[in-house]
This record gives C-alpha cells, structure tokens and sequence, in this order.
C-alpha cells in the first residue's frame, strides 16, 4: 500500500482516531436502516426514533428496540474481522487508538477496543429519564420496567439519541479528532451530521484522513485516501501495514 510509506515518510503516527458507520456492523449481521431490506423499512423514522414518538406511543418504541436488542444478543451477530482487527491494533501498544462510533451496538468492545465513544447511545444500556442515570440493560425494556433510582414504571427508555437530541460525548471527541494524526472513517455515508464534518476536523488540525467504503461517498472529496473496499477487506490490509512499520 503505496499511500502508507508515503504516510509515514511525511507523518509521525501516534495517535488514530477511527470513525465507524453501520458498514461496518453490517457485515457481523446487522440490518440497517439505510438499505432496502433494513430494519427500519415498516416504520417512519420518525414513529420510532424521536422524544415525541417515545412520548406518543412507547410500547411501539419499546418493542423496535427491543427487536434490535435480541438480535444482537443472539448467536448470530458476532464480532467481524474488521472489529476484532482494530481491538488488536489497540491492544499492539504501538498506537492510541480512539474508535468513534455511529453504531448503537457493542460489537467493537467485543472485538477487543477498549476506547470506544458511541455518539448516538448503546443499544445494551437504558437511561431513566427522571434522573438521567444509565443502566446496562440486556432484557426487554417495556413501560412495567423499574430502574433502580426511582422505582417507577415507565421512566426507562432506551439510551438511545433520537433526532432532535444531542450526540454523546461531543467534547472528547472534538479533542480526539484535534490531537490525531490518522483518521479512518469506517463504513459510513458521510450524510449524517455532525459525524460528517470530523474529517474536515480532523484534516484541520494536521492529520492525514483515510476512508474505508465500497461505494462513493458524500464527502469522498476531503480524505487524503479512499480504500474502495468493505469495512473487513480495507480494515485488516491497514492494520496489517500500520502494525508492519509501528
């Protein structure tokens, strides 16, 4: 790969930021709400991913998320070759390795990361909207459920961000994006804000930015690279490489 003796002959590597859309957790079996067949297909967006429409009709909410939930739980949705790749890049020592995720499920920290920033929530974890305190939460999740702060029916919902609400952990990764020196974007579209600008956050502050995607992107234009492959092929060739010249 011709671009990382390029990349290292002009940049130190030390610290990576890799940014992961729901390419690449489809390759472990996960539908997503973008393709023609994805799980989102019998239901407007709307209807089950927003404040007014948990407000509306939670027992439709409850019961989206909780089909999503069983299906990660289940044997067959397991970490890919690209998750467990990245967790053993992170466990080389060789670099500090940051994972920005899109992707509501665990399969990174089941893959080995350790530093993993889900910005849109955890599909494991449920928030009491009382008191604003997370719980992990692996069972259905309906209105008879109680968390453990307040006691009271109703007042767990699915630690989930819904449109209109703001992403998790915004300032950490605001300085992750500053203080890397390589960024990789994973498997995702690039239509999705705020995660679409962080390349251009990323190029601002000196780091060299990566993308890893089977078919052209929103912002293909702003990386330095494109690896035009899925998230597994293009994640094990740069692995593989930076783990090579480390």
């Amino acid at each position: 790969m011709d671009f990382l003796k390029e990349l290292t002959g002009s940049h130190s590597i030390k610290n990576i930021c890799v940014l992961s859309g729901a390419g690449i957790s489809k390759e472990s079996g996960l539908k997503t709400f973008r393709d023609q067949n994805g799980l989102w297909e019998n239901h407007d967006i709307y209807e089950v991913a927003s404040p007014l429409a948990f407000k509306n009709n939670p027992t439709l909410v409850y019961e989206f998320y909780n089909q999503r939930r069983r299906q990660l739980l289940s044997d067959e949705v397991t970490p890919n070759a690209a998750h467990i790749k990245l967790g053993e890049l992170e466990a080389s020592g060789e670099y500090t390795v940051n994972i920005i995720t899109q992707n509501v499920d665990n399969l990174h920290e089941s893959g080995g990361s350790k530093n993993v920033y889900h910005m849109h929530g955890e599909l494991l974890k449920a928030r009491c909207i009382k008191t604003g305190r997370v719980y992990q939460w692996l069972d259905d999740l309906t209105g008879e459920s109680r968390c453990e702060c307040c006691h009271t029916k109703g007042n767990l919902r699915p630690d989930i961000v819904w449109f209109g609400e703001v992403p998790h952990h915004l300032d950490e990764i605001q300085q992750i994006l500053l203080d890397c020196d390589l960024f990789i974007s994973i498997g995702t579209s690039g239509l999705v804000y705020p995660a679409a600008n962080f390349v251009t956050m990323a190029k601002s502050a000196g780091a060299y930015c990566l993308e890893i995607n089977p078919h052209p992107t929103n912002n293909a234009q702003l990386f330095d690279y494109t690896i035009d492959k899925t998230a597994t092929e293009g994640v094990i060739k740069i692995v593989e490489n930076l783990l090579h010249i480390s």
